[in-house]
């Protein structure tokens, strides 16, 4: 009997406990694992995603062809669909991290007192780490990895949609633990798609240390309602880039398009396109054309249907809305300071981009712009721990605690002081 059907004869708060305490038991063994015995873990761990190939394609074809009868959208089923590059792509991230240095053990900062005390602040592991995800199933690897190169048990809940993908997967990860001699409940996942699982998680204060959501908004503010536990936000991917009065205007229709219309479906697409005034005569007709020669519907202000008459009108709501489509909402903005203003007010603190030749313009909009990531001349959809050199990100946070952008191994730690003395009391 597959374990999700078996799991409704039983009584799910004590199945998650079990999890809670296995993950718990797991996380003090790793926390102590030497960097070598993790590496071999994640390369083992690479080696058996590659093997197992055909597994994991298969598994994913039928989450696919569950979710087309779902009706799901393009965009999440571009999200769910693991082809042999993208399965190459993870057995790859996984091995980037095992070739990151250990986050575990780095010494922050070290000082003596002048009584003589020596304090040294060490980075050590959070604990135990649930992440909740909806349909990317190469989350499990990513999160899997990076949980583990920190030194972190981790609970993993994937969407319904990737359920046999998700746990294809997980396998490999368990198959690396094992061959290098680490528990396999360093990686567990909630091993049901009953959505009242993930109200118990939130609750596990004695077993969890840190729930990191990563998915759609509802996800978001249900955790964020309902969590016990501290929360790193994955909000959503309100994305603009901004073409300024000095953009080059050949580099400035490549990015755009590149940003908006490599993959509409991941969190660093961008969104909404914001054109300098002084460019709406020159440069805003190209960029529209552009667009729409690569297939994407646009939404605009005045100014933006006065150049292309078939454009849609924008309406307030476009101006927050993240498409995940071939979708993309411009407007005309008078200057660089109603650029940075619209982005403050309408962003969700993801990623922002300026397109300029002026430094100083760019020195400006990287400093007021209130964003985990601000980029000048890029294509937002470098917005990836991967990209960044990190190896693969469990998420991308957008909140201000702890960790803020790319969450990888490093983000994954905390850490304690050390302190050392020759027997020394106080006065």
């Amino acid at each position: 009997m597959p374990a999700e059907a078996a799991l409704k004869q039983e009584d799910l708060q004590a199945v998650m406990t079990d999890l809670g305490r296995a993950a718990r038991a797991a996380a003090a063994e790793l926390a102590l694992a030497d960097p070598a015995t993790k590496t071999r873990a994640l390369k083992a761990a690479a080696g058996a995603i590659r093997a197992d190939a055909a597994k994991i394609a298969a598994a994913n074809a039928k989450d696919m062809a569950a979710a087309r009868a779902k009706g799901l959208t393009p965009a999440l089923l571009d999200r769910l669909e693991l082809t042999s590059d993208r399965i190459e792509a993870m057995a790859k991230g996984v091995e980037d991290v095992a070739g990151l240095p250990d986050p575990v053990g780095r010494v922050l900062a070290e000082w003596e007192r002048p009584n003589g005390l020596k304090v040294a602040r060490v980075s050590v592991p959070l604990g135990v780490i649930g992440i909740i995800y909806e349909s990317r199933p190469n989350v499990t690897a990513d999160a899997g990895a990076l949980c583990l190169k920190s030194g972190n048990a981790a609970i993993l809940r994937g969407g319904s949609e990737s359920f046999h993908s998700a746990g294809a997967i997980l396998d490999c990860l368990q198959a690396g633990l094992r061959e290098a001699g680490l528990p396999a409940a360093a990686i567990q996942r909630i091993p049901t798609t009953d959505r009242a699982a993930v109200g118990i998680l939130l609750t596990m204060t004695d077993f969890v240390d840190v729930i990191v959501p990563r998915g759609g908004r509802g996800l978001i503010e249900r955790v964020q309602r309902e969590s016990r536990i501290p929360v790193f936000s994955h909000l959503d991917g309100m994305v603009h880039t901004y073409v300024h009065a000095a953009a080059d205007p050949e580099m400035a229709v490549d990015v755009v398009v590149n940003a908006k219309m490599r993959r509409t479906g991941i969190c660093g697409a961008t969104e909404t396109l914001l054109v300098d005034k002084a460019l709406a005569d020159s440069l805003l007709p190209r960029l529209l054309k552009a667009l729409a020669d690569a297939h994407c519907a646009i939404r605009g202000d005045a100014i933006v249907r006065r150049v292309m008459p078939e454009a849609e009108a924008a309406t307030e709501a476009d101006w927050e809305t993240e498409y995940l489509a071939p979708i993309i909402a411009v407007k005309v903005v008078e200057d660089l300071d109603e650029a940075i203003a619209h982005i403050n007010r309408h962003g969700s603190h993801h990623t922002e981009a300026i397109l300029t030749e002026d430094a100083a313009a760019a020195a400006r909009f990287l400093d007021e712009v209130d964003a985990g990531i601000v980029m000048h001349n890029a294509s937002t959809q470098f917005a990836d721990g991967g990209e960044f050199g990190m190896g693969a990100e469990i998420g991308i946070s957008t909140g201000k605690l702890h960790a803020r952008g790319p969450v990888g191994a490093e983000q994954l730690t905390s850490y304690k002081y050390k302190v050392q003395g020759q027997g020394q009391t106080r006065p």
